[in-house]
């Protein structure tokens, strides 16, 4: 059985076995507290401040693909558990592109 993923999004993990890649969103990616070294990914007037893993999957649901919350899972730079956000669907789109557009509904969201 052949998987229909595009390449890029696709790892080998044994010899007949591929496994699909999601994209992770973690709160730390857009948060305006946090420093490029401690994690942020956006420019500091894109962040927000303390973004929730709720808000950036309704954000990314706005944009138009899958979210699943995980909400046991830790960013490995930070002690608190905030949750992470898994994009599923986004093979189309850059990680890049993913965590600006939900800076951008999250910023709509809160308005």
């Amino acid at each position: 059985m052949r998987s229909t993923a595009p390449i890029q999004n696709r790892i080998r993990v044994g010899p007949r076995r591929v496994r699909m890649v999601e994209n992770v969103i973690w709160p730390a990616y857009l948060d305006a507290t946090k420093s490029r070294a401690e994690g942020r990914r956006v420019p500091l007037d894109e962040a927000i401040d303390d973004p929730t893993v709720d808000e950036i999957a309704e954000s990314v649901q706005q944009v138009g693909y899958d979210a699943v919350i995980e909400r046991d899972k830790t960013y490995p730079r930070e002690y608190e558990p905030r949750g992470r956000v898994l994009v599923k669907g986004a093979d189309d789109a850059s990680k890049t592109d993913l965590v600006q557009a939900a800076a951008a509904y999250v910023a709509i969201l809160r308005d």
